[in-house]
């Protein structure tokens, strides 16, 4: 068996150069975190009401221009591109989040939706998007009439006759 002398100060060592090389790196830039993917997803809120679909897409900074919507074959494909834009002054970026390239999203539509009848808006970094559903797919109100004893009556007398 080895005997090793336990030395207190060891662990406390390893602690102060950690805190060291923390400030050593101050300030530098690590090109891993500065980096971001060339893609994004933007969130979706989906909902309906008795008259259409509604569709939310979070895209803040992507302007109206770089956005496109399309409808072909029962789906709904919005596209888009948020740019990175850097300033004229030169900025030492600490950490970049943010996430900028181009985005794709494809929804596929029920044959309830209008394709033809589509809506479409762009204010505060959201896109609605509106798809009206067709008449038939609407909710219709059936009227029950109460009290019509004799129409009942009366198609149980046909069906005694015809038994």
């Amino acid at each position: 068996m080895v005997i090793t002398r336990w030395d207190p100060f060891r662990e406390l060592n390893t602690l102060q150069n950690r805190v060291n090389s923390l400030f050593q790196n101050y300030g530098r830039s690590n090109q891993e975190e500065l980096t971001t993917s060339g893609s994004f997803v933007p969130a979706v809120d989906v909902y309906d009401d008795e008259h259409k679909v509604i569709l939310k897409l979070e895209v803040p900074g992507v302007k109206q221009e770089d956005l496109d919507v399309q409808v072909e074959n029962q789906t709904l494909t919005v596209r888009g591109q948020r740019t990175f834009e850097k300033e004229e002054k030169e900025e030492n970026f600490q950490r970049i989040e943010r996430q900028y390239g181009s985005f794709s999203r494809s929804f596929t539509l029920p044959n309830t939706i209008d394709t033809q009848s589509v809506k479409a808006d762009y204010e505060n970094g959201i896109l609605k998007i509106e798809l009206a559903k067709r008449e038939e797919a609407k909710p219709k109100q059936i009227k029950v009439n109460i009290g019509s004893k004799k129409a009942i009556e009366g198609v149980k007398a046909e069906g005694k006759s015809a038994a």
